[in-house]
């Protein structure tokens, strides 16, 4: 069909069908991420065994933010400041973002 009537059709191409597409899977990404995060997080404020045990929380919870935080920032939201305060982040999992 050509793009003068496609559009004034209403009918989508198959380019905006496509950016759609990618754009629900961007988010649904995110949104694993998140869940990530919050499960990392809450088996870090549940814990209450050794200090071993605990390290390896904040290694798993770091990791996962890092991950999210890269996610957000490739999606061109960069408000890492919000994130850090809606999740509640401690500070010894901060200092561990990105270290390996």
């Amino acid at each position: 069909m050509p793009q003068s009537l496609a559009k004034r059709l209403g009918a989508d191409t198959g380019e905006a069908v496509l950016r759609y597409e990618l754009m629900e899977e961007q988010a649904a990404s995110l949104g694993r991420a998140g869940r990530k995060v919050e499960a990392a997080l809450a088996a870090l404020r549940d814990h209450q065994g050794d200090a071993e045990a605990r390290l390896a929380l904040v290694k798993s919870a770091a990791d996962a933010l890092w991950g999210f935080l890269v996610q957000r920032e490739v999606s061109g939201l960069r408000d890492r400041d919000r994130i850090v305060a809606e999740y509640a982040v401690p500070r010894e999992v901060l200092v561990r973002v990105g270290a390996r």
